[in-house]
């Protein structure tokens, strides 16, 4: 369907005809509850056990017993998001944005050093340029967001709020480039995306999200195609080194392609209930868009060409995707390179003749990990009990914890236990605080986490990746709960079946591909490719 967005009036925003839960008691709002189909406020004034059961000190759901209710309740007791006024919308709390900025910090500077550069395109784009490419309106016509009036009046042309931004991004390009002097351009910005989704999940798929969207165009359709596979590449990187997810590098069938797109190479990455999750696109996008727009430049013998495109994005997706693969019955997970908080100090006092002792030496080791570049936060409310804090950094994903009590200050040592090994075994006793020592131990730790995290989701998805070789395998596979891997030649018909008879599809041809003959599992003719079949978010 397509939504019709009219646009307020002052009045209306400074007086909303509805009032709000107040602020109190939206703070102990849990996301547990709401409905998977989209996020809603209830109706002003209601009382139900509901509100009284959406309490963020309530015990996270276990992830056995559902994946779902899990996966709110850390979204909620670990604070990155809560739901907006709007159906289908979320607001990234502090921490939640913290997660987002740590991604921005480091694809940002990869796309620099790649030779992008950082713009901005306006979020209302008119509907007649959506139109222009064929198959781009009818991949996002269900999804769009229409502005039909403005100022108190009807629109001549109506406004679609940003799905993507390929053509807005043509029509500029064909005002920029000229000549094959003016190749490549190769440009990203960091933007807000609306989509009408219907059946919403936070981070997941939000009527609105943030992301990044790099375009570029180019003389050649070999340079296009490098760039498309440079920058999967990137994120295949950041999500192994960064985020510690293993994801699968691949392209995507033609009936899963970017509408308007030639190819689309995908990350496909296995969330702990083992569906498979799109982490990151990257589409060689041919010459459909220029040729839509009349995208053109005179080459070096003078003659007119279309220019050869890609666009490539990630999104607020990434941080659903970091919570559902590392997460566990305590919280959140983070892997430390991406965590806005590495290490948690934690000073233990009970006699207040203890507490300036205790205080100085947990200063003191926070100035000597800051000082070493390590992320770190000395929590030294009095509000709350050790214990307390424990479980409340716990449920951040805190990847280390330092513990000082006044024996600890006497024998010049610290308590540093690991958020990955939950329990006495992830505990060490007896860290010297020299600064030296400690610094070494400490960043030690942090990198052993970061690999371990990556070992493990390595070793669950590779465990739950089945190789089949008949459609009555890859069935009894999607049934288990498990990834098919086998080979496919079968028409867009076939795969069409795979979906409606399975509730899977292709997520990718991967790269890396086995050697030797292959026999469609559908179909038994010759096959190319091996193809990997997943239910997915």
């Amino acid at each position: 369907m397509v939504a019709s967005l009219r646009l307020p009036s002052l009045t209306s925003l400074l007086f909303p005809a509805t009032t709000r839960y107040p602020a109190a008691l939206r703070r102990t709002l849990c996301l547990r509850n709401r409905p998977a189909s989209g996020f809603a406020t209830a109706p002003s004034g209601t009382s139900s056990p509901e509100v009284e059961r959406l309490r963020s000190d309530r015990a996270v759901t276990p992830r056995s017993q559902d994946f779902n209710a899990w996966y709110l309740d850390v979204i909620a007791s670990a604070e990155l998001a809560d739901y907006g006024p709007v159906r289908g919308t979320m607001v990234i709390r502090p921490y939640g944005y913290a997660i987002w900025e740590a991604i921005q910090e480091y694809l940002n500077v990869r796309f620099k050093e790649t030779g992008h550069s950082n713009m901005y395109f306006p979020q209302f784009i008119p509907y007649s340029f959506i139109e222009k490419e064929a198959s781009h309106v009818e991949g996002f016509s269900p999804e769009l967001a229409l502005v039909t009036v403005g100022g108190g009046k009807e629109l001549e042309e109506k406004l679609v709020v940003r799905p993507t931004s390929e053509t807005i991004v043509n029509h500029m390009f064909t005002q920029w480039i000229h000549s094959y002097r003016d190749l490549p351009l190769m440009i990203n910005q960091w933007a807000n995306v609306t989509r009408w989704e219907m059946r919403t999940k936070p981070f997941i798929r939000t009527l609105e999200f943030l992301w990044q969207e790099g375009h570029t165009a180019h003389a050649t359709p070999e340079e296009a195609e490098k760039e498309a596979r440079q920058m999967i590449e990137i994120y295949t990187r950041f999500a192994y080194e960064q985020t510690a997810i293993p994801v699968i590098v691949g392209r995507k069938s033609k009936s899963e392609t970017f509408a308007g797109a030639d190819i689309t190479y995908t990350i496909e990455a296995m969330m702990g209930d083992r569906k498979a999750l799109q982490a990151g696109t990257s589409h060689n996008l041919g010459q459909n868009f220029s040729r839509a727009f009349g995208t053109q430049f005179a080459d070096e013998n003078g003659e007119r060409q279309h220019v050869w495109q890609t666009s490539w994005a990630v999104s607020t997706r990434f941080v659903g995707g970091i919570i559902m693969t590392h997460g566990d019955d305590t919280g959140l997970m983070l892997p430390p390179k991406i965590a806005p908080i590495e290490v948690v100090i934690v000073p233990i006092w009970k006699k207040d003749s203890e507490k300036t002792e205790v205080l100085s030496a947990a200063s003191s080791v926070k100035e000597v990990l800051q000082t070493a570049g390590v992320r770190v936060k000395l929590d030294d409310t009095e509000q709350r009990t050790p214990g307390w804090k424990f479980n409340f950094w716990e449920m951040k994903g805190i990847p280390l914890r330092i513990e000082i009590g006044p024996r600890d200050v006497s024998s010049n040592c610290v308590v540093v236990s690991r958020r990955d090994i939950p329990g006495k075994a992830g505990k060490v006793f007896g860290i010297s605080m020299d600064p030296s020592t400690l610094v070494a131990y400490v960043k030690e730790k942090l990198d052993e986490i970061q690999s371990s995290l990556l070992e493990k989701a390595l070793s669950f998805r590779d465990s739950n990746i089945v190789d089949v070789t008949s459609y009555d395998e890859l069935k009894d596979a999607i049934s288990s709960g498990k990834w098919a891997r086998g080979p496919w030649s079968a028409s867009d018909s076939d795969e069409q079946r795979v979906k409606e008879e399975t509730g899977a599809t292709i997520r990718c041809f991967p790269f890396e591909q086995s050697q030797g003959t292959k026999t469609c599992l559908m179909t038994g003719n010759p096959a190319e490719e091996v193809a990997i079949f997943a239910k997915s978010y």
